[in-house]
């Protein structure tokens, strides 16, 4: 079993992204550098939540790790990393719906994460 001692951390998921975390096929998560993240370290945990539930999963944060675009990011971590039901293009699209251009503007960061047991 993995020992945590880092701070807890909440944060939203979309259900798709949810459901591949909960099952323990998406270790890594996207996010852009918002400043609320900017101490988010290894160590740490993350209760995953879908907003508007009661579903929650925690994981415990392995690596952080800051790109300036999503691309540079998708070809850094590999995309079946970041979401494995998805093409490049795909993740590309869709995370560029979440966040629009002045977000992706901040930099981009990757959590590479590990699911706790319940």
């Amino acid at each position: 079993m993995t020992e945590t001692t880092g701070r807890l951390r909440e944060l939203n998921l979309y259900r798709r992204y949810f459901d591949l975390v909960a099952a323990g096929e998406k270790t890594i998560e996207v996010r852009v550098k918002y400043p609320h993240l900017e101490d988010l370290a290894t160590g740490d945990i993350i209760r995953f939540r879908i907003k508007g539930t009661d579903e929650s999963r925690d994981v415990l944060v392995k690596r952080v790790t800051g790109y300036r675009t999503f691309e540079e990011l998708l070809d850094g971590e590999g995309p079946a990393n970041v979401n494995p039901s998805s093409t490049r293009e795909q993740q590309l699209a869709h995370v560029r719906e979440i966040y629009p251009a002045e977000k992706e503007a901040l930099g981009t960061l990757t959590i590479e994460i590990e699911l706790l047991p319940q």
